[in-house]
């Protein structure tokens, strides 16, 4: 009798020991997941209850995952990754001619989308089916959009029309300036019963997308990770300044990536956006650690090549929410005295001329059939763009004078 109770106790002892590994194992198992969805998260975050700013922003994590198409060798370069080294500078000053980044660093800098990569993405975007509709490219409201040919793009379909129509016009602002850092982006008008869109007619009914609304499709790129405002363009730095010193221990890799930011600092101030480091900057009153956080829309591809998107905040939104933001957009200005040539010259030519809505608006029109169904520019804004020019090149003008070369 004794062995009888003797062999049930161990078989208890069995079974209790059985039901610990099974529950730790389950655990780890959940923990597992867990950490994988935090970091490959599958879910947009529904934002629309909280502010515009909010609205328009995407979340961090889904950043990693991507946010707007096309396989990451497609975007030109001229293999600036190749060259680009972890060890300080060794070539001589990163700026010449008093305000201008150098020569050599010019050299270095990626294309970025080229304006002929763009035009045939555009070709393609225009009359490819979509097959699939899916979460992934910020809020609810935007879908991340599959072709026939397995190349994807993010769908905007915008909360109002100004939305879509401030991210169109901003990209063909930065054409004008020779800015390529911006996705190829082209409109095109949902049709339930039409070609491209006939294949996911469930899903856009689902949606509650409006029949015949205008709506921008923008190339989707993976791989793309977060960037940190750099330190010399946060609040508490003297700002990008051309002063040798204040290169002395950049690595040339950190060079290419300021080349890029001064662009995007010029192109944000033209265009309003408060959604990038001005709306970071309004933080700073709430918290003090927002610098140190991935920037809003602002990504950074594989071999370093910054990409600016989700610039619906520009322009016309941007002009008519001008008078909370303008303080801000100054103070960012004010943190950057040097400049790629290029943009300079091209900025020149739009002050000197004094036509930047005529040249906006035929870019616009030329390259983009959809354009008379979405509209342009009010003529208050047209008025508001061309006087930003005059300011910004006011501001190059001061840097200029600041520090000219004695």
């Amino acid at each position: 009798m004794r062995a009888v109770f003797a062999n049930f106790f161990a078989l208890l002892l069995l079974c209790a020991f059985g039901s610990v590994v099974y529950i730790w194992s389950a655990l780890e198992e959940r923990l597992e997941r867990h950490k994988r969805a935090s970091f490959y998260p599958s879910l947009p975050v529904d934002l629309s209850v909280k502010t515009f700013r909010a609205l328009l922003a995407v979340q961090a994590a889904q950043r990693l995952r991507n946010v707007s198409g096309v396989p990451a060798g497609s975007v030109d370069g001229n293999n600036a990754g190749d060259k680009r080294s972890p060890q300080p500078v060794k070539l001589g000053s990163p700026v010449e001619d008093g305000v201008f980044w150098s020569e050599w660093l010019e050299g270095l800098i990626p294309v970025g989308f080229s304006e002929d990569y763009a035009r045939a993405w555009r070709g393609e975007a225009r009359t490819q089916r979509i097959v699939q509709l899916e979460p992934g490219c910020g809020r609810i409201s935007n879908q991340l959009a599959t072709f026939a040919d397995g190349t994807k793009a993010c769908v905007r379909y915008g909360i109002n029309a100004d939305q879509v129509q401030g991210e169109t016009l901003t990209y063909y602002l930065a054409a004008l300036l020779g800015i390529t850092n911006l996705p190829p982006l082209v409109l095109s008008q949902l049709d339930r019963y039409g070609e491209q869109w006939a294949a996911v007619r469930t899903r856009i009914d689902g949606l509650q997308w409006s029949d015949r609304a205008v709506v921008s499709l923008t190339a989707w790129v993976p791989n793309l990770t977060g960037v940190v405002t750099p330190a010399s363009l946060r609040p508490d730095s003297g700002g990008l300044r051309p002063v040798r010193e204040d290169f002395r221990n950049k690595s040339t890799a950190e060079l290419v990536e300021l080349v890029q930011w001064s662009d995007l600092i010029l192109f944000d101030y033209l265009s309003a956006n408060f959604d990038r480091l001005v709306s970071n900057l309004f933080s700073l009153q709430w918290d003090p650690r927002v610098m140190e956080r991935d920037t809003s829309n602002l990504l950074r591809t594989p071999r370093g090549d910054l990409v600016f998107i989700d610039n619906e905040a520009g322009l016309v939104h941007g002009f008519r929410v001008l008078d909370m933001w303008e303080k801000y957009h100054h103070t960012v200005l004010s943190s950057v005295c040097v400049f790629r040539r290029r943009t300079v010259e091209r900025l020149r030519g739009l002050r000197m001329r004094g036509d930047a809505r005529m040249r906006l608006l035929e870019s616009y029109r030329d390259s983009e059939p959809l354009s008379a169904h979405l509209g342009f520019l009010s003529d208050e804004h047209a008025a508001l763009l061309q006087d930003r020019i005059e300011r910004l090149y006011q501001h190059i003008l001061h840097c200029k004078s600041r520090y000219r070369p004695s």
